[in-house]
């Protein structure tokens, strides 16, 4: 099969134009205090790391053990464990918004999952990511 002249340029100027916008970082920089960020950071990844743990386990229509793990390391339950009393302070409000979407979110999956179906536990999981999209999308931090 043959490539249409025209996807390589276009390619390209995806490409390119994506290089500019991350040149232009037009998210807001949340300044925090050294220990603060480093602790933030780590969540974010253990944050990552979780939703990793619950689509394998979403894979292995493991549904009860996704939510347990969701509702443990994400949920509204695991709040205390992340400091976030602690880091809501710094945090701009839509920050803070973004984040407690997310907990939610992460809670609410967990009952979803629970109920053993699949594609309601995946849509469930989709405004997790949504809100770390969010976040991600409007907010730096150094």
């Amino acid at each position: 099969m043959r490539t249409k002249p025209y996807i390589l340029p276009t390619i390209l100027m995806v490409f390119a134009s994506n290089l500019s916008i991350a040149d232009q970082n037009s998210r807001q920089l949340v300044e925090l205090p050294e220990m603060m960020q480093q602790h933030m950071m780590s969540n974010m990844r253990d944050h990552l790391s979780v939703i990793n743990e619950i689509l394998i386990n979403m894979a292995d229509d493991q549904l009860d053990q996704a939510a347990e793990i969701a509702e443990s390391r994400l949920g509204m339950s695991s709040l205390e464990s992340h400091g976030a009393s602690h880091m809501a302070k710094f945090m701009p409000e839509g920050m803070r918004q973004a984040g407690t979407n997310m907990h939610r979110a992460a809670s609410q999956f967990a009952l979803k999952a629970q109920e053993g179906e699949i594609l309601p536990a995946y849509a469930a999981l989709s405004k997790i990511t949504s809100a770390c999209v969010t976040c991600h999308s409007g907010y730096r931090i150094r």
